[in-house]
């Protein structure tokens, strides 16, 4: 009897370990700058490599299944001074339930939820979770009275 092939990782999941810092692209920067006011960073997974930006420029953020394996990325998010918000799942191989809420007092986690934010079942538990998470970051908005 064939053994069933493993399950597939997310196509933007980053391998477990990778010990290579990918910093945002050299145009973001300039333009992230020239936003004016205070901006809201919103980044999933590799995306949350702007932390950096964010806790150097004071932002506020929502960080979708952060990169929080990585010491680059939870070293930034230490040292954030504005508010941020830390979406995750318990099945997700670089999220850290414990040191999210280290990091921050606004974290959303779903248990069983996978990288992609995928949770077993029917396709439909999935999407209620995804709708949870707009509810979640509205509330985190609310709560930082952002735009201000």
């Amino acid at each position: 009897m064939a053994e069933a092939p493993p399950a597939a990782r997310p196509p933007d999941a980053p391998p477990v370990g990778d010990a290579h810092h990918t910093d945002p692209p050299p145009e973001f920067l300039p333009l992230l700058d020239a936003v004016g006011g205070r901006p809201l960073l919103i980044g999933k997974s590799r995306g949350t490599n702007a932390a950096a930006a964010a806790a150097e420029r004071s932002l506020p953020a929502v960080w979708l299944t952060p990169l929080l394996r990585m010491p680059w990325v939870a070293e930034a998010l230490r040292r954030a001074t504005a508010p941020f918000l830390l979406v995750g799942g318990t099945a997700d191989p670089v999220w850290d339930g414990d040191l999210s809420r280290r990091l921050s007092p606004h974290v959303w986690e779903v248990e069983g939820a996978d990288h992609g934010m995928y949770v077993p079942g029917p396709l439909t538990e999935s999407i209620a979770v995804l709708s949870r998470v707009v509810v979640a970051v509205e509330e985190f908005l609310d709560a930082i009275d952002w735009p201000g």
